[in-house]
């Protein structure tokens, strides 16, 4: 495909400044087939588009899910495969987002315990600045969570 003349390109240092991603893990991403081809400039170095920059960020929100690098690999293959692959791919991402799901459920009732010990703690230390616990009430109240 070729590019614009006018279409902004930017270095592997420029990238990892922008996406905080290390030009190891760049380099990385494209060996591996994450990223799409690169083009290079005629001494051979990396130039990447607003296009690259875009899929680097979708790459980082897969990497937020929890996706693996194989599913990540896959889901890029797919896209280079064409639009005949847009089922798979869409199944691919239904079964991230179902994992993404539960997982904010155990998060929320994680959060929600967090919460109460803290809100229990709270009320404690202001009831109770003045008495203080001996060990068995420690060991006691640890038993209780």
């Amino acid at each position: 495909m070729a590019m614009s003349l006018t279409e902004t390109r930017y270095t592997i240092s420029e990238v990892e400044a922008r996406t905080g991603l290390t030009q190891h893990t760049l380099r990385w991403y494209e060996r591996i087939g994450l990223m799409p081809h690169v083009d290079r400039s005629h001494s051979g170095q990396r130039r990447f588009t607003d296009k690259d920059l875009g899929w680097l960020s979708f790459v980082g929100k897969l990497r937020a899910t929890g996706m693996s690098v194989a599913d990540m690999v896959r889901y890029a293959e797919l896209v280079r495969e064409g639009d005949h692959t847009v089922g798979e791919r869409r199944e691919l991402l239904e079964r991230t987002r179902r994992e993404v799901r539960a997982r904010l459920v155990e998060l929320t009732d994680a959060l929600g315990v967090l919460d109460f010990k803290i809100d229990m703690y709270a009320m404690n230390t202001t009831s109770t600045t003045s008495t203080q616990t001996t060990s068995a009430e420690t060991v006691a109240g640890k038993a209780r969570l």
